[in-house]
């Protein structure tokens, strides 16, 4: 969610079971993580309501059967809906899991205010059931971040710092080995999947920055390319050929301006940005699909703004057919309020979509680039901030 504050706060260290009888971790796959946020709400101006800290949880979710998720552990872990909704991710193996702490509330006098923190939380998935392994201290408002293709290195974008923080990654020993400084404020950071670039997203610069990578080295050099306004959110297809990011500044806006994807091509030299494609009222969740054919824009439509000229009930996902470096917006498909993360699952044939204000996740199915709501929903016990996915 795009809101400037952020905070610092000691992690809960206990974690709840659900389900720890029937656990296994060879059964329990492909999971899912999801952060749920119950410190923020909003008016019918779309004002933030406050709610004090301690309720917040991140669920381990198995999607072995993606018309049935089974949650399968709890932990106690803050996290936040401020900021896109790619704060979490799992390694490539699927044995360790991490979660950026983005914004704590904090009282002041009589009322309640967001501060920036600064903690990222590290995740056994090996461990039955999942369990905290371990809390470091990163950069300040750490948001989006993404793990390597080979698992052994992290990337966090840090909005309050303007930087990027590189973790090693070896299990769960996840230490902070550099910071790569950038010139504004930085929402999100992806590899792309040959591992030698990775993008980050400049919120206030209008840019995506890309950034080198050799062995452990992490390098800005100053390559940034021009999205439309306020970029949020970043991902790359399969092949490493096009990314694409949410461009959401014209999001309400009545004097005719639009939201965007803004489509790079990886392949040119340098890369370069070749289209930009119109998308629904307010994109934050972004997800390409495991063959690399096609995309959702997750679209908010004010949905948490009852009073807006703008507001809808419910938002929406923009559905966009990928054809080798070619876009196309192709529907658009309304899901519940508020809705954050996207994710397919491995083989691409389901699309969960988490709904922030009605707690719950949309459930559709996913035929070449035939996207369906079935009519199911995943009932969270929270407001889902974040979602993630896991190997098979």
């Amino acid at each position: 969610m795009i809101l400037a504050s952020r905070a610092t706060a000691s992690a809960l260290a206990a974690v709840i079971l659900l389900g720890a009888a029937t656990f296994n971790s060879a059964r329990a796959k492909p999971f899912m993580i999801v952060g749920l946020d119950e410190k923020l709400l909003w008016d019918a101006d779309g004002k933030p309501v406050l709610a004090a800290p301690g309720k917040d949880q991140v669920l381990i979710v198995d999607l072995g059967d993606p018309e049935n998720p089974k949650t399968v552990a709890s932990l106690p872990l803050k996290n936040s809906v401020v900021g896109p909704p790619v704060n979490l991710d799992i390694d490539p193996t699927g044995t360790v899991a991490l979660v950026a702490d983005s914004v704590d509330v904090v009282k002041e006098g009589d009322t309640l205010k967001q501060v920036p923190d600064n903690k990222i939380h590290v995740i056994d998935l090996k461990s039955t059931p999942p369990k905290l392994a371990a809390t470091i201290t990163g950069g300040k408002q750490p948001s989006g971040l993404s793990f390597s293709p080979d698992g052994k290195m992290a990337l966090v974008a840090n909005r309050g710092d303007n930087s990027v923080s590189v973790l090693s990654v070896n299990g769960t020993d996840v230490k902070i080995t550099d910071t790569v400084s950038l010139p504004d404020s930085v929402a999100h950071v992806t590899f792309t999947p040959d591992g030698k670039r990775a993008l980050a997203v400049r919120f206030p610069g209008h840019k995506v920055s890309v950034l080198d990578i050799a062995g452990e080295k992490v390098s800005y050099n100053k390559v940034d390319l021009p999205t439309g306004q306020w970029p949020y959110n970043v991902a790359v297809t399969p092949n490493s050929k096009i990314a694409l990011t949410s461009d959401n500044g014209a999001a309400g806006a009545s004097d005719g301006s639009v939201d965007t994807a803004s489509v790079i091509d990886l392949e040119a030299n340098p890369p370069r940005i070749i289209d930009r494609v119109i998308v629904g009222d307010g994109p934050e969740g972004l997800a390409i699909n495991p063959k690399g054919d096609l995309a959702v824009s997750v679209i908010l439509r004010g949905s948490n703004m009852k009073n807006a000229f703008f507001h809808e009930r419910n938002g929406s996902i923009s559905v966009l057919k990928i054809d080798g470096k070619k876009v196309t917006r192709i529907g658009d498909i309304e899901v519940g309020g508020l809705p954050e993360a996207a994710i397919f699952t491995p083989d691409g044939k389901y699309l969960l979509v988490g709904n922030y204000i009605t707690q719950d996740f949309s459930i559709l199915k996913v035929d070449g680039t035939n996207v369906t709501d079935i009519g199911k929903r995943f009932q969270v016990p929270g407001h889902p901030a974040s979602a993630r996915i896991g190997p098979n």
